[in-house]
């Protein structure tokens, strides 16, 4: 067994202001991804100033975090929410859902595009492989902050995470690490790499789809459900892998269609 790392969730503190790890997280996502794609913006459309990028960057991130909320309180818990609809807003109590998130960029991606003449699928071609620098992040914030632990188990790496996290005190997958390596760097390598050559429009998308529905769909049958869903069937099925369907689908459907359409000019992205 692995002694987990007893790190405070509370990475600055300036007075009555506490600035959390969990909160840092998201600006290294967000920031990694800013650099990144300029570094891929001349490929994308030399036209396009760091400027335009960072307008792009910025409202990507706003559905990020509003899609992230509203989709938890959707997807996960939404009679808490309807009982004292002032939940929504505490957001330091937690409660994010990537699907949410995920919706919240296609909108902010269509909105934008029709804003400036890209197509939904140039953008999210584009912005695809700088996703799961953010999804990474994230999951070592989910690490530090003792949270979305896995199921209990007797595999050398187990850990027992804090007593406020898990009154049980049982050895449990680091399921967070799990994702971090799945989500974050696996998935990263793949849609990078993939997208070094060009590929016909939606391929990228539907290539992180694709993956993304499958790992988070894996590391769910070692991760604790939320407590208030529990499984949803079969005494495994989870939320987050319900969730996870509908992506598989629509990233094999987007890789056939782009590889199998007339034939267009194909977009270095």
């Amino acid at each position: 067994m692995l002694p987990y790392p007893q790190i405070d969730p509370v990475a600055v503190v300036l007075g009555p202001l506490k600035i959390h790890w969990y909160g840092l997280m998201y600006l290294v996502g967000i920031g990694g991804a800013w650099l990144l794609a300029s570094r891929r913006l001349n490929r994308f459309d030399p036209t396009w100033s760091r400027e335009k990028l960072s307008d792009l960057v910025f409202w990507l991130s706003m559905g990020v975090i509003v899609g992230g909320r509203l989709g938890y309180v959707l997807f996960y818990d939404l009679h808490a929410y309807l009982a004292n609809p002032t939940l929504i807003f505490e957001v330091w109590k937690g409660g994010m859902s990537f699907h949410g998130g995920f919706i919240g960029v296609m909108l902010a991606a269509l909105w934008f595009g029709k804003r400036n003449n890209k197509s939904f699928f140039e953008l999210m071609d584009f912005v695809a492989p700088l996703v799961p620098i953010g999804l990474g992040a994230g999951r070592i914030g989910n690490f530090i902050n003792a949270e979305l632990w896995g199921k209990a188990t007797d595999v050398p790496w187990a850990m027992v995470f804090p007593p406020f996290s898990d009154p049980a005190q049982l050895p449990r997958h680091p399921s967070q690490l799990y994702q971090f390596a799945l989500e974050g760097v696996a998935l990263f390598l793949i849609l990078w790499l993939y997208s070094r050559k060009p590929r016909p429009t939606m391929a990228v998308s539907g290539m992180f789809a694709l993956f993304y529905g499958i790992f988070r769909f894996i590391v769910e049958f070692v991760r604790v459900p939320d407590a208030q869903l529990g499984y949803l069937a079969f005494g495994w099925l989870t939320m987050g892998q319900l969730l996870c369907v509908p992506m598989i689908l629509g990233g094999i459907g987007l890789i056939w269609w782009a590889y199998n359409r007339k034939p267009t000019a194909k977009a270095a992205v």
